[in-house]
């Protein structure tokens, strides 16, 4: 062995020695692409012990090995980093996925380089394959792939250093439009996501700085022209070992949309509400106070908004009575009032007699009340005037039935509100009336008792009904037993 070569191998074995230690892999390949040497680590990412079992030479390695890139394209002969450094090529970071030929199930992230070693004369000596265990950062990145892409709010990252897009999940494209490729590679500015934002110089300057960009309203181009409405945020994050942006979106449109349905909607409603026949007023909910009226409304009560908008009803003197308690406990209880019977006050003249009707809704995202009215004063008045026409008329009513009486008498009493009956009201031979109708006896049986004709007995039937404000035998009995008429005259006559 000459003095050349016992140096040659000399410097090999210090230089083995120096690289055992290391934490990164080493592979020593001779130009003739013999695999002369590795170190542990180098063994340990191929789950190997020995030299051997890597393969005597780059064809047995690439037998006993496949890699592929992270896209999971193969790779295919001449392209492994083994080969390509043989062939002399420098590259670093270089990032492949390495299997055994037997079992793809098992599997190491390489992030390698080249190094080519030289003799004195300048020549290829040694080649060098180094090998960084990259398999928890890949890990770690393909959770994040996951979790960024399952993402529904849609989302771009671009690499800060030239500001390009790198990543691009499925909620931004199904909300834009675009593939992939359209994203993918492009800056910031070619695929403005800052177009018409309000604060788009502070984002701009955020971009630069790697800081934290506010959230606002922009405007983003889409691949027909047209443009989406969105709010856009960026948070600074790294990505490997590079730091990017994290670019967040909320569509706008929905939203828009929604608001501008809501306007119109609440523009119909207040056409339809002005155009009403009947009149008709939105009330806050929580004190009733009058917020709007129809015109039907000033038409019949002769108030104009300026006398009742914004004032509490009683106040207004819309309600009389106890009518807006009433109103407030029934909305309360139930949400609505339906063909209720109230006295509505007017600004000049009687009061009117309406059946209100009254809905909780929301205008403008507040509760209010929408309150309609109808007049029936005019039917009230009428039907008071028939019944005392026919009594006027009808003084003998030995021809009416009893059912009729008692109908007529309700019609009476119903057209009486406010009106206290008394006792002292009925005649003398009523009172006898009364008192026989309280044993219970019958019309006929009163008849005999009292030595009446049985149309008389009838008639002051009818008269007793209309005075107590009661319509029907029944409904008399009761009405003696709440004012005190059985007490002290024995518990068999109260039966």
């Amino acid at each position: 062995m000459n003095d050349r070569v016992l140096h040659t191998q000399t410097d090999r074995r210090q230089l083995q020695q120096i690289i055992t230690g290391l934490t990164e892999g080493v592979m020593l390949v001779e130009p003739d692409q013999r695999i002369v040497w590795a170190n542990e680590a180098a063994l340990k990412m191929h789950g190997v012990v020995s030299v051997a079992e890597l393969g005597g030479d780059v064809t047995q390695y690439r037998e006993r090995f496949r890699l592929r890139y992270r896209n999971n394209h193969p790779l295919l002969e001449g392209q492994y980093p083994i080969e390509r450094v043989i062939a002399g090529e420098c590259f670093s970071d270089v990032i492949v996925e390495v299997f055994p030929a037997h079992d793809e199930t098992v599997n190491w992230v390489h992030r390698v380089r080249s190094l080519v070693l030289t003799n004195s004369d300048g020549e290829p000596d040694c080649l060098a394959l180094i090998l960084h265990d990259a398999s928890e950062w890949a890990s770690a990145e393909n959770r994040f792939e996951k979790t960024f892409n399952a993402n529904p709010a849609p989302a771009v990252i671009c690499r800060l250093s030239d500001q390009r897009y790198i990543k691009v999940n499925q909620g931004f494209l199904e909300m834009t439009g675009y593939v992939r490729e359209q994203v993918i590679g492009r800056s910031v500015y070619q695929l403005d996501v800052f177009e018409s934002a309000d604060k788009r110089d502070l984002a701009v300057e955020r971009l630069g700085e790697g800081g934290t960009i506010p959230q606002m309203e922009a405007e983003l181009r889409l691949p027909d022209g047209g443009h989406k409405p969105v709010v856009v945020a960026g948070q600074p994050i790294d990505i490997g070992e590079e730091a990017c942006m994290l670019f967040t979106f909320m569509d706008l449109e929905p939203r828009r949309k929604a608001e501008s349905t809501l306007r119109q909607s609440e523009e119909r409603f207040q056409k339809a509400f002005r155009m009403l026949p009947v009149p008709s007023a939105v009330l806050a909910a929580e004190d009733l106070t009058l917020l709007d009226i129809n015109e039907a409304f000033t038409a019949v009560t002769g108030y104009a908004p300026e006398d009742v908008v914004a004032r509490s009803a009683d106040t207004a003197g819309i309600w009389l009575g106890d009518a807006r308690q009433a109103i407030a406990a029934q909305l309360a209880q139930s949400g609505s009032v339906r063909a209720a019977e109230f006295r509505v006050g007017r600004k000049e003249g009687e009061p009117i007699d309406c059946l209100v009707s009254a809905e909780t809704v929301t205008i403008n995202s507040q509760v209010c009340v929408l309150m309609a009215w109808l007049d029936i004063s005019d039917r009230k008045r009428s039907e008071l005037e028939l019944v005392s026409a026919i009594e006027t008329v009808m003084k003998d009513a030995s021809w009416f039935s009893k059912s009729l009486i008692e109908k007529l008498a309700n019609v009476k009493r119903h057209n009486e509100p406010g009106r206290t009956a008394h006792l002292n009201d009925l005649t003398r031979r009523e009172r006898d009336v009364f008192d026989a109708l309280c044993e219970g006896r019958a019309d006929k049986d009163i008849a005999r008792h009292l030595g009446m004709a049985l149309s008389t007995v009838r008639k002051h039937v009818a008269a007793v009904y209309a005075k107590l404000d009661v319509h029907s035998r029944g409904a008399v009995v009761l009405w003696a037993r709440d004012h005190g008429y059985f007490v002290g005259r024995g518990a068999s006559q109260a039966d």
